[in-house]
Formats: C-alpha cells, structure tokens, sequence
C-alpha cells in the first residue's frame, strides 16, 4: 500500500492550496447535465476552507489540445460547484496560470475559493512540462491531488508539480486509495473478481495481473464466449474474438498455476437478433444453436456465482455479465450485482467496483448505493486493477 499524507497531516490555515480536481464533467448549451464529479470533489473543498485555507481549484476538460476553445472553458463550472459547496462564493480566474490567475489567487482571503480556467489550455500540461508545472506552483503554498481519474496520466498538474511543492492526496483521491488498497493490495480472503465485457484483446492486462491476486475470476460478457471457444464449445453466432482463444488458454493455464479458480457460464440467454425484447430461450452451454447468439448468461450460471460468492469476503467488479443495456438481457447482472449488494449491506463482502459500462450496470440494478466503493475512474480504475504504476499516485508517496 502507498503511503501519502492526507490534508488531516497538513497545517494549512492562511496558506494557498492547489487543489488538483476531475471536473471535466458533461455540458449541453453551457449547462453541466451531470454534477457527479462536482458533489465529489466538494468535499475536500470544503474541508480545506472550513480549515481557513485559501482555496484554489484547478481541471482539465475536453481536449482543446493546446488551445483557448470557448466551449471547453471551466466557466459554467463555476455556479455547480457554488452548489455543491453549500452556496459558497467562487471566483474565476481567466486562465490557469500568469497575471489572470495570480490576480484572482492573491485576491483570495482565507476560507475562499476560486477555480481556475482549462489547464488544457496551454500544451505544456500533457506534456509534464517543468516549467508550467512550476507556474502552477508559484500559484500555492501545498498541493492537494483530488483526481485519481487523472492519475494515470503524467501531467505537470498531477506529477510534476508534486515534486515542487508539500504534497498530500485528497478526500477522493484518499477514499479511492483505501478502497482499492482493501480490494488488492491487503484484502480479506477468499478475494473473487467478476470481469465481463466484450472483448479479452481489450483486458489481457488486467487477467494477466488478477490470476495472482484473486483466488477466483469470474468470466461474463461477450469475453466469455472467446475463452468457451477457446476450450471447444460451440457458441454459435456469438460475439467472440477467435484470434484470442490462444491467449485465453495461457490464462487459464496461469490461473491453475497460481491456484486461482475461472469460473465460466453453465448455461446461457440466446437469441437470433439483438434487441429490445427480442425472442429468447435459455440453454445449456453445451446446446448453443449454431444460429442464434448467447447474449447473457442463464439463471444456473448467475444462481452458481452468487452462491461462489456467499464464501468470498471481498469483491472486485469491472464489466457486466451480459448486453446490460438492453432488456431482458440485464437479467444476470441485475440479479448478481443485487446479491452482491445485499451481502455488503450485511456485512459479509467488501465490493469495489469501477469502469464506465460497470458504472451504469450497477445503477442500473439499482445496486449502487449499496457496494463499498464505486469508482468513476475509467483508465485510472483499469490501469490499478492491470497493476501499473499510476504517476498521480506515484507522485504523492512518502
């Protein structure tokens, strides 16, 4: 586990604090459609000027490669995250560093916050530039990471600019460590991982990392039909990836070397067409027409995980069982994501989940609320579970 300082080790009355935020958030005709991200960053906000700092937030948002595009500006950011904050004033600075920015920050009394315009802006952030990194510095007097969706990215704002000044993670960031850090690093056993999805090609790293960290991977989604093809099974006009079933056996075999168990689906939902309602039957695994496409796995396969999951203590969940988005065929990932929910609400399982499709499998279950920790990360969230070395996170150790 990383060790790093939170904002609870600094002292941070009367000093400037950078706050490095996700708040690249959706936008339709200038106005955020979904505040998520906003709500989530609040809270170290908040606590950092309840503490009397004068607060300094910074983002990204969108892709204006290196140029000042209006419609990628953080300026209707601004009357959310007052929201959030419980109706606190925020200022604007026009941009993210020089004058503009210098003006707002220094006009900024303790326990006031102001947010800063797209870091993207300028080039020089993606490319961890020294010098940007050390504008943004002369901005503070600490550095707060709150962003671990942008963690794996190297960016002067969330790399190199912790190497400038005192540094210390987030209330998100904090909460997404620890959670991450119960689910691998130090978890309690026996550990299950379901993995689902449509395609293996897109998440051999991932496989590759959790056969040594889990006692069990439970396979769903289309990648399941690669790696039943890969042992033989017939799987008719399923979705599958056959140039991979070479891959998909050196998992299997890597999994029995390292003594964890593969769990794949026993019978399966199949039909001729893929959409809304279409006419389906469940069968065997082994009794898959050849014209027709398995498109979720059946009630024996959801009913023979949840009951693997009944002696499991922790739970990491990235990617559904089946084509969740359209119905009926969310069935076994409603019903296991449900289970799974209930067993943590008892107390009897540990659930982390994260990735976009999960995200919205989960919700759609109605599941969300109830698991430990879900998180809105994407790439940061895979690129943990594949085992790599995130630089925001790599930044901010001790």
């Amino acid at each position: 586990m990383p060790t790093f300082k939170t904002i609870d080790d600094l002292d941070v009355t009367g000093k400037r604090v950078l706050v490095r935020a996700d708040l690249n958030v959706p936008i339709r005709d200038g106005k955020v459609t979904d505040t998520t991200r906003i709500d989530r960053s609040a809270q170290t906000i908040r606590d950092l000027a309840e503490k009397g700092a004068c607060v300094v937030v910074c983002s990204h948002f969108g892709r204006p490669k290196g140029q000042r595009v209006p419609e990628m500006s953080l300026k209707p950011i601004v009357e959310p995250l007052s929201k959030a904050l419980g109706n606190m004033a925020v200022s604007f600075a026009d941009d993210c560093v020089g004058p503009a920015a210098e003006l707002v920050v220094n006009g900024l009394a303790p326990g006031e916050v102001a947010l800063l315009e797209n870091l993207r802006y300028h080039a020089e952030e993606e490319k961890n530039d020294p010098d940007f990194a050390q504008k943004l510095a002369a901005l503070c007097d600490i550095y707060v990471n709150d962003a671990f969706s942008s963690a794996h990215r190297a960016h002067a704002s969330t790399e190199y600019i912790a190497r400038l000044v005192p540094a210390a993670a987030g209330r998100l960031m904090q909460a997404e460590l620890d959670a991450l850090g119960k689910a691998l690093e130090a978890p309690e056993r026996p550990v299950a991982a379901i993995v689902g999805g449509a395609k293996v090609s897109t998440k051999l790293e991932l496989l590759g990392n959790l056969v040594e960290k889990v006692d069990m991977i439970v396979i769903g989604g289309g990648m399941a039909n690669t790696f039943l093809f890969a042992m033989g099974t017939e799987i008719g006009s399923s979705l599958c990836e056959k140039d991979m079933a070479d891959t998909a056996r050196e998992i299997m075999e890597k999994a029995a070397a390292a003594g964890c168990e593969i769990v794949l689906p026993i019978d399966a939902v199949v039909a001729s067409e893929f959409k809304e309602g279409a006419a389906n039957e469940t069968v065997s695994i082994t009794a898959v027409p050849k014209d027709k496409m398995i498109l979720d796995v059946g009630i024996a396969s959801a009913k023979a995980v949840i009951a693997k999951l009944e002696t499991c203590k922790t739970l990491v969940w990235n990617g559904p069982m089946g084509a969740f988005e359209i119905k009926p065929f969310d069935a076994a990932t409603n019903f296991i994501a449900q289970a799974a929910a209930q067993a943590t609400k008892a107390g009897k399982l540990l659930t982390v989940a994260g990735g976009g499709d999960t995200v919205s499998a989960l919700a759609n279950a109605g599941a969300q609320e109830d698991f430990t920790y879900i998180s809105t990360a994407g790439g940061a969230f895979l690129e943990w579970l594949e085992g790599k070395t995130l630089p925001g996170v790599a930044a901010l150790e001790d």
